[in-house]
């Protein structure tokens, strides 16, 4: 367990601390070279306008997870109490009423919705984190219903509920935490999820300007000089990798940690 903890530590470190503390080491931008070019004092060489690679990548990875974060965390906030009321709740039209609604919002691809909304709106990085998080909820809702629905039939909530326990100490003291674990490994596969929506937005334009220093972007306006100047590609995609992997990782070394201990 601890070999997997620091492996999934290691890789997803290394994009967490360019995300968070790249920003502040970047530095001035200094005078712009020609484009496409390797090496000529620039570590990874210059990216399609002349700018130094490094340099972006530096200034990239915050917006990315940043906005990757916030839209799971979204998600599961507004996920968590419509799948555990849906699942604890002994009124049928109240369960439909929560859960149909999220079935129309299931049904139409997610790519397609931000697409959608950006159509109409220009979201900034907070309309992308939540443009995300919604296409993310339906989702998210009917795996937290469906693990306490199997929780909530057991004859320890119905000894709770004659008890007199009130509904937040049934649902969250003891549903919550029996859960836990569905969640931890539904979590580490959505956040990759979410970086891959987040990553395929900002290729696309979504919630971040066409030259912005943004690890997808530089996927992006950097592909037609792959073989060239591969830095400007393979750097910021390998970064993306990692943040997945690394999250994937942990919540595996997590998981088979808490399986040992039960």
């Amino acid at each position: 367990m601890r070999s997997r903890f620091v492996a999934g530590g290691l890789v997803v470190g290394v994009p967490l601390l360019l995300a968070l503390l790249g920003p502040l080491c970047a530095g001035d931008p200094g005078p712009r070279a020609a484009s496409f070019t390797l090496g000529g004092g620039h570590w990874l060489g210059t990216d399609f306008v002349g700018r130094d690679v490094w340099r972006q990548v530096l200034l990239g990875g915050r917006s990315v997870v940043l906005v990757s974060l916030s839209a799971t965390a979204l998600a599961y906030l507004a996920a968590l109490p419509l799948g555990l009321i849906a699942a604890l709740t002994h009124r049928s039209w109240l369960e439909e009423l929560l859960m149909r609604p999220l079935d129309v919002l299931l049904a139409v691809p997610s790519l397609l919705m931000i697409l959608l909304v950006a159509a109409v709106l220009t979201p900034g990085a907070t309309g992308l984190a939540l443009l995300v998080a919604l296409v993310n909820i339906p989702d998210a809702a009917r795996i937290v219903r469906a693990a306490a629905a199997e929780v909530a039939s057991r004859p320890a909530v119905e000894a709770l509920r004659m008890q007199g326990e009130s509904w937040w100490r049934t649902a969250v003291g003891y549903v919550g935490r029996s859960v836990g674990r569905t969640l931890a490994a539904d979590a580490g596969v959505r956040l990759t999820g979410v970086l891959y929506l987040v990553a395929t937005a900002a290729f696309l334009g979504v919630g971040v300007e066409p030259d912005a220093a943004d690890w997808a972007v530089m996927v992006d306006r950097n592909r037609t000089g792959l073989f060239v100047q591969p830095w400007a590609v393979v750097v910021p995609a390998l970064l993306i990798v990692a943040l997945t992997m690394g999250g994937n990782l942990l919540a595996d070394a997590a998981l088979g940690k808490k399986r040992r201990r039960t």
